[in-house]
């Protein structure tokens, strides 16, 4: 670019205007989402979904501008994509399975274990006595 403001279409202008504008919004959204939902679980999503969706939007508002201020494709916003893209979802796993793990194992906040799938309510299941369990080939065995 040769200078400020760059010499640019008014369509490639607006176009871009408008998509950077409705993907502040989704952004936005889905930041009011965090405030406004109730559980972690619901909050979790909104800023996920929000910023990833206002993300496409703004870089392909950033994809309009540039391309059409350079008079070639600039295709220097797609990394950015890229990584933003793969990198919300493995973050929104990583603290949806902390927060399950969390749950599970201490959900009064007294230090009460909650059981898991398959236990039985108050009964917490200990593994086998390792030198004593006649199913292992290594027990000794009385003869």
């Amino acid at each position: 670019m040769t200078g400020f403001p760059a010499n640019v279409p008014a369509w490639a202008a607006l176009l871009a205007a408008c998509l950077v504008l409705a993907g502040s919004a989704l952004t936005f959204l889905g930041a009011f989402g965090l405030v406004r939902l109730k559980t972690f679980y619901e909050r979790v999503h909104a800023p996920t979904l929000g910023a990833t969706l206002g993300m496409f939007l703004i870089l392909g508002g950033s994809v309009v501008y540039f391309t059409a201020a350079e008079g070639q494709f600039m295709p220097v916003e797609l990394l950015v994509a890229v990584f933003f893209t793969v990198t919300t979802p493995v973050t929104l796993i990583i603290l949806a399975r902390a927060a399950l793990f969390r749950d599970r194992t201490d959900r009064s906040g007294d230090g009460v274990r909650v059981p898991l799938e398959g236990e039985c309510a108050g009964v917490v299941r200990t593994p086998p006595d390792l030198t004593t369990d006649p199913r292992r080939s290594d027990a000794p065995q009385d003869r």
